[in-house]
């Protein structure tokens, strides 16, 4: 897991799309993508449900995003 990891995945959870969390980190909606599936493969589990619409977050994405804030702020 790394740093640009969790920043593209917080940034999702943020806006629910991909594409627009793409844009305002400065990046490509395949590098965000790639980087949530090697997320997501490397934690075993998903966080996100991506549809037509955009994503949301799936209850262990929920768990994921609270720990992660938790951490950030110690």
């Amino acid at each position: 897991m790394t740093f640009t990891q969790l920043r593209y995945a917080v940034e999702v959870a943020e806006t629910g799309s991909i594409n627009k969390a793409a844009n305002n980190l400065f990046t490509s909606q395949s590098t965000v993508s790639t980087a949530l599936h090697n997320l997501e493969s490397e934690l075993g589990r998903p966080i996100f449900i991506r549809n037509s619409h955009g994503v949301s977050m799936t209850p262990f994405g929920e768990t994921f995003r609270s720990e992660e804030r938790r951490v950030g702020k110690e």
